[in-house]
């Protein structure tokens, strides 16, 4: 049997656009250019997608479980549009200042996501826009990739000293794994 192949992705800032106020409803909910393309892209050359997000908009009451499956299921049927699809959504549901272990940086979805699909997560790569994505896929052996989207010009500028592939966008990024294979 074959080995099912990974990417993992950061959602806000990586997929859709962020916003300092939280993504609170499928309304707010926009993709990036070429995001849900670069999802279809990684989804026909192999690649299962699956996102692992901070949530603590829960945590701060801002919406509810309802909320975010709605939002989950815009996302959803837009990728589906472009041919693409997430194999599974990972999230904390925690405030900044909660002692849980899977709040990014913290690998504990990481560490789910591993166990779940028994996987070795060193040669899976993780997608993401902010330090606490890098973080978070170096804690686990992840290899970390960085978009200049959504807070990810601010982390370079914020750490110069980044040694990881940085990318424009989700496209390039995907388009960077499929080269490897």
């Amino acid at each position: 049997m074959e080995q099912r192949r990974y990417v993992l992705l950061d959602r806000d800032g990586v997929i859709n656009d962020d916003s300092e106020d939280f993504i609170k409803s499928p309304e707010e909910w926009r993709p990036i250019d070429g995001s849900l393309e670069a999802i279809a892209l990684l989804n026909q050359q192999g690649y299962d997608v699956v996102v692992v997000t901070n949530q603590s908009g829960l945590a701060r009451g801002l919406f509810d479980e309802a909320m975010l499956t709605n939002i989950h299921e815009k996302m959803h049927r837009m990728l589906a549009d472009k041919g693409g699809a997430i194999a599974k959504i990972y999230y904390c549901p925690h405030g900044p200042d909660s002692l849980c272990n899977c709040r990014k940086p913290k690998p504990g979805l990481l560490e789910r996501f591993a166990l779940e699909k028994n996987v070795d997560l060193k040669s899976i790569c993780f997608i993401g826009d902010s330090l606490r994505d890098v973080q978070a896929a170096l804690a686990v052996g992840a290899i970390p990739l960085l978009v200049k989207t959504g807070k990810g010009q601010l982390t370079l500028v914020n750490n110069p000293n980044l040694n990881i592939p940085v990318f424009e966008n989700l496209y390039g990024a995907a388009q960077y794994i499929v080269s490897k294979q």
